[in-house]
């Protein structure tokens, strides 16, 4: 069955991210099956600039927009849809964000979570009718019940989330991008992969549109950015593929810890 596919980004400078896009957009309706809308957010400083469409990535004159118009952040999450809960429409369109300690969390799943519905919510409620909005109120408010207050240490919160994501893991497929406008957390249900790009930059290409990328030329050699894709988007690269039920946490495009199973 085809799922939605994932695309998350972190940087340690304000980085755009048009090149991956542009391959993702080519998955909703034209190289792949994701015609059931789309969305993107990206970090600015304390705020949080996102564009949603019910419609097909691939023929959305939004998209085209961003493609086009270079928002340069240094988190990214984005979401291609194919619709298996909940009906195409605006409110079902990842990703979905919500506020906890005065900052913009957001978050976007694939795949498929039974039962979720029944476990019980109380700070957050869904506006929608996905599982995974389901999901993410439920994630927040546990997280909130636990810290009230952001908590000192930054590994107490990735802790949390890591057990979090382990029960919810149970109830079926549970790949995800998360963030809480500091770190990106990704985990993999069963299939995610991430690149890191640094000095020396090289030329990278992609699978799903005839683009190709010389990142020396549009880089600083101090520059360092991860992406984080469903399936890798490019094929002159090395991706590193996420074992099943880990965690990776990542800022400022690096890899700051894993939890693996």
């Amino acid at each position: 069955m085809a799922m939605c596919e994932l695309l998350g980004m972190s940087a340690n400078v304000p980085t755009d991210i048009c090149f991956s896009f542009t391959g993702l957009m080519q998955r909703g309706g034209k190289t792949g099956p994701h015609r059931d809308g789309w969305g993107i957010a990206f970090y600015e400083g304390r705020g949080c600039r996102a564009f949603h469409d019910p419609n097909p990535s691939a023929e959305s004159e939004i998209a085209r927009l961003v493609q086009r118009y270079a928002i340069k952040s240094l988190i990214v999450v984005s979401h291609i849809r194919r619709a298996n809960r909940g009906r195409i429409c605006l409110e079902n369109t990842h990703p979905f964000s919500r506020e906890l300690w005065g900052r913009n969390w957001v978050f976007a799943h694939n795949g498929q979570l039974r039962g979720v519905k029944r476990l019980p919510l109380d700070h957050y409620r869904p506006i929608g009718t996905t599982d995974s909005e389901h999901a993410f109120c439920w994630l927040l408010g546990h997280i909130r019940d636990r810290f009230p207050r952001p908590p000192r240490r930054p590994v107490d919160l990735w802790r949390c989330v890591r057990a979090l994501s382990l029960e919810l893991n149970r109830l079926g497929v549970f790949n995800f991008l998360l963030s809480d406008a500091r770190h990106l957390y990704a985990h993999c249900g069963t299939q995610l992969s991430w690149l890191t790009r640094r000095a020396p930059f090289g030329q990278a290409r992609l699978m799903d549109a005839d683009m190709l990328v010389d990142f020396q030329a549009e880089t600083t050699p101090d520059d360092v950015v991860t992406v984080i894709a469903t399936q890798p988007l490019t094929g002159n690269e090395a991706w590193t593929v996420m074992p099943p039920g880990a965690l990776t946490v990542f800022n400022a495009g690096e890899r700051v810890a894993e939890f693996c199973v």
